[in-house]
């Protein structure tokens, strides 16, 4: 099941996963879907199948780890069959997988780039624990954005780690995991650094589709 938001004659679409807790609907997944779609964008959302199954079982079930999700990424690129031109990514996990399988069909022509809100460079608290080795050597064009205190990965910290030429770092000034500024102290709302999230990623996603005709 896909969730979707904006037109869909779009010139492109692009895939989201959720984060490892929250689902494909939840406040901040539905709020950055919604704030790409204002920007012109087509977007579906999906969910992989632990999450989904806490909707009709009892009991929270555990994501399990990243890389053992990559399959079911690819199911939902094939379920989608996306006439157009294709992104993919997703919020915190979500993105990550998607990082994890977009070379292969970056190299194959089944998608134009990678969108990731959030990424989880580390586990909060464990700065050590690095999830950036893929990431030194990806080929595919890809867009990160990212809150400047996200405890997965703040500005100070990602600056001194070793990232591929292609990948392009959006900081949205003391947003969390979840992009969200604390007013009083950025002078931000949440609603502006979705706007300008959703602004940058609509013309960066408009490059990669002009080179690509």
């Amino acid at each position: 099941m896909f969730l979707f938001d904006g037109p869909e004659r779009a010139d492109l679409t692009i895939l989201l996963a959720h984060g490892a807790g929250a689902a494909m609907d939840s406040p901040s997944m539905t709020a950055a879907a919604r704030a790409l779609a204002a920007a012109g964008c087509r977007v579906a959302r999906f969910e992989f199948d632990y999450m989904a199954a806490r909707r009709t079982e009892a009991g929270r079930k555990p994501p399990p780890r990243a890389e053992t999700l990559n399959p079911q990424y690819l199911a939902a690129i094939d379920a989608l069959g996306a006439e157009g031109p294709l992104i993919i990514g997703g919020k915190s996990m979500g993105g990550r997988v998607a990082s994890m399988v977009a070379d292969a069909l970056f190299e194959t022509g089944r998608i134009r780039g990678l969108l990731c809100l959030g990424y989880p460079f580390h586990p909060p608290g464990k700065p050590e624990q690095l999830r950036t080795g893929h990431l030194a050597g990806l080929k595919t064009p890809t867009l990160i954005v990212q809150g400047t205190r996200d405890e997965f990965g703040t500005r100070e910290e990602v600056a001194t780690y070793r990232l591929s030429p292609h990948i392009e770092l959006l900081w949205l000034e003391d947003g969390d995991h979840d992009l969200k500024p604390r007013k009083r102290v950025s002078g931000f709302s949440v609603a502006d650094h979705l706007g300008t999230m959703a602004t940058a990623a609509s013309a960066w996603a408009a490059r990669l589709h002009s080179a690509g005709r």
